[in-house]
């Protein structure tokens, strides 16, 4: 009777893993449900926008802690702004569909600190960023 529950258990768990999306996939929904919703026909813009999508959804696979996500979040909220005109932009933050994007604390990024002794093992969102707008 156990071993039933076992195995019961075990497949219940299989069947709730969703495959995961490559950056790739990602980004190109991102920027099709982004076009689709602003009407954007500019091929250039269009372009841009993925490569700013495709960036974003590179860096979050490698696994941000909760502050490093918001502060993407940000980032990417600042990039779009100097994308997207004035009104475009105010109807992607306040689009009707869904709640509003505008992230709580948005303005308040905590960095995680480094339990003591230990150095960061990895560069700063802020850096991969950087790296990442680098040719």
């Amino acid at each position: 009777m156990c071993f039933a529950l076992f195995v019961g258990c075990l497949m219940a768990q299989e069947q709730n893993i969703r495959p995961q999306r490559t950056p790739e996939e990602e980004a190109s929904k991102q920027t099709e449900r982004l076009v689709r919703e602003l009407g954007i026909r500019d091929s250039v813009r269009i372009d841009t926008i993925y490569r700013m999508h495709l960036k974003y959804a590179q860096i979050r696979q490698k696994g941000l802690t909760r502050g490093e996500n918001m502060e993407r979040m940000q980032s990417i909220y600042n990039e779009l702004k100097q994308l997207l005109t004035p009104d475009e932009f105010e109807r992607f933050m306040n689009h009707p569909a869904e709640q509003p994007r505008r992230p709580r604390g948005a303005n308040v990024v905590q960095q995680k600190a480094a339990p003591s002794g230990e150095a960061p093992n990895r560069p700063t969102l802020r850096e991969e960023i950087q790296q990442a707008d680098q040719p």
